[in-house]
């Protein structure tokens, strides 16, 4: 096992205005703005604790919670997105003010543009109930650290008091509904906003003024950068990542790390050697752009297109077996327009590795969906090896598993998922006998799986299309490269290159996502002085923006002279 140089904290280092704590935060505002104020927030901030500690020598405080639709007005409205589904709904339409009191918010804005008194208007939608030419703040939350909240039952939704809802229906609320509706409206507000708070960590509150944070969007946007991975662990989780990523050592396992996924990960500005958090969609919202580069960003507007993450069971167990939708019953059923066709890059195996992927040729397919409902009833133990093909796995293959495509990373792998960014929309089939972390059952959708299965992708039809399917792309001294995917159902195109001597890319224009496979250490260089170097080790994904037309890696440090591989993933435009 190598010795963990896996950087768990990366960030964009830079020199700006930061200060921390309360005190230091109410001192920069009184100084800056003589009159009310407008402070917006996203859910998930600790909102009786930013109330109390910014409202001190305001004369009247108002909170937009108070000026919205009444709660059971606002469970109707949303209702058709929450749906009856214990884990998945529908992506919203509805936009900010739908969620408020339209008389309410021209009674407030009326009386805080008439008044004399020092008003503070804090919540989130509060730039709506304020004119035009009152300062704004913002206090951003990322949607991880919510996500903790969310466990603790201590935070709230849009409009409603759900901390009682089960975890699951809460994450089910800000995905569908409100984490859609907020970064919609952060996107038409962000110009506006006068200073960014980070409230991530309750104990230690910092913020940036409007000039610290753009030079921040503008210096990650035109260098190679990373998000900041999370982990977790799961029903199956393994041992793998404690290891190389030097994580803590007491937990039980760890299953999970999101080290990719714009939407949920957060980005560290470290500014002037302190690190503050906010959501790395703030970088999408405001520099789609030069990340994305421009023929993505025509493709997919502000969504980042491409996810990697980890799924580890060595020393754990089987994922659950599953299928992901196809693109057309995710579209009319969930409001997506693209799904979560996705691939299985092996990163590490052990001897008896194993991949279950597509149903073997053959298969009685009325009878496998009987036998599969029988299991959810809890009348039989599914027998997967009867009706899914079992492939065993080692370190360097690559399964490709577009939408439809019956699949299960088995115990002893260690996967670099590779996908495309929908990340809630698995369809489980059968998991073991086994319980959640909560001690229940995990939702089983033999019906929805049923509905979206590609009988097709039989045994045959993995070997010759989904599994290792590698094509030598080109080779020269001292480096060579294959394409390793992906289907062409899916819009991510893959490539391995091994290299002991520096190698170049161009980008083509889009944002390519990338993670060293193999060797311990490499460089990310400019071949024309555009930004300065960057050190990424191993099993660590990053991302080149758009705005990057062409860049070259080489092994460095402990790893010079030795073969160093990445694999890379961007958008495909053509075959």
């Amino acid at each position: 096992m190598r010795k963990p140089n896996y950087d768990k904290f990366p960030s964009t280092k830079m020199e700006g205005c930061l200060v921390s704590g309360w005190d230091s935060i109410r001192e920069i505002l009184s100084a800056s703005f003589s009159g009310s104020l407008a402070a917006d927030c996203y859910t998930g901030v600790y909102e009786d604790e930013v109330i109390a500690e910014l409202s001190k020598g305001y004369d009247k405080v108002i909170n937009t919670r108070d000026l919205m639709k009444p709660e059971s007005e606002i469970i109707a409205m949303t209702a058709p997105f929450m749906t009856d589904d214990v884990l998945f709904g529908y992506l919203t339409n509805l936009r900010m003010p739908d969620f408020f009191d339209a008389e309410k918010i021209v009674e407030t804005k009326s009386m805080v543009a008439a008044s004399n008194e020092k008003i503070l208007v804090i919540g989130a939608g509060a730039s709506l109930a304020v004119p035009e030419n009152t300062p704004l703040v913002y206090l951003d939350m990322a949607r991880w650290e919510i996500q903790q909240r969310f466990r603790r039952h201590e935070v709230m939704g849009l409009g409603v008091d759900n901390r009682a809802d089960a975890v699951s229906i809460q994450y089910k609320r800000g995905l569908f509904i409100d984490w859609r509706v907020l970064d919609l409206y952060k996107d038409k507000i962000m110009d506006q906003i006068s200073f960014w708070i980070d409230t991530n960590d309750a104990k230690t509150p910092k913020m940036i003024d409007r000039a610290t944070f753009f030079k921040g969007m503008d210096l990650t946007a035109n260098n190679p950068f990373r998000v900041v991975p999370f982990f977790d662990p799961a029903p199956w989780g393994g041992q793998w990542m404690k290891e190389v990523c030097d994580l803590d050592r007491s937990q039980s396992n760890y299953g999970w790390c999101f080290d990719c996924v714009p939407e949920e990960n957060s980005l560290f500005l470290e500014v002037n050697g302190t690190r503050f958090e906010l959501p790395s969609q703030d970088l999408i919202l405001c520099r789609s752009r030069e990340v994305l580069g421009e023929v993505v960003e025509a493709r997919f507007g502000k969504d980042f297109p491409i996810r990697f993450d980890f799924l580890d069971t060595i020393g754990g167990g089987n994922l659950s077996l599953q299928v992901h939708p196809t693109t057309q019953f995710i579209h009319e059923n969930m409001g997506m327009h693209y799904t979560q066709d996705e691939s299985y890059y092996l990163l590490d195996a052990t001897d008896d590795a194993v991949v279950y992927l597509g149903v073997k040729t053959g298969v009685d397919k009325e009878a496998m969906l009987a036998d599969l409902r029988a299991a959810q009833r809890g009348e039989i133990v599914f027998d997967a090896e009867k009706y899914v093909n079992k492939l065993h796995a080692k370190k360097h293959d690559h399964y490709l598993i577009p939408g439809g495509t019956i699949h299960c990373s088995g115990s002893g792998s260690m996967v670099l998922e590779i996908s495309a960014t929908p990340n809630i929309f698995t369809f489980k089939l059968w998991d073991w006998q086994r319980l959640g972390l909560d001690g229940k059952p995990r939702p089983i959708n033999v019906e929805r799986g049923s509905k979206v299965i590609q009988w097709n992708r039989d045994t045959e039809y993995v070997h010759k299309h989904l599994a290792n399917v590698f094509e030598p792309i080109a080779e020269g001294e001292g480096w060579s490269e294959v394409k390793t995917g992906l289907h062409p159902n899916e819009f991510i195109e893959t490539r391995r290159t091994a290299f002991t001597v520096p190698v170049t890319f161009q980008t083509d224009g889009g944002v390519q996502v990338l993670n060293l496979v193999d060797g311990d250490e490499a460089v990310v260089e400019s071949t024309d002085g555009s930004f300065e170097p960057f050190v990424v080790h191993y099993a660590e994904t990053f991302i080149i923006p758009g705005s990057i037309k062409e860049y070259s890696i080489r092994p460095c440090g402990i790893s010079e002279g030795k073969e160093c591989m990445v694999v890379r993933a961007y958008v495909r435009f053509h075959a």
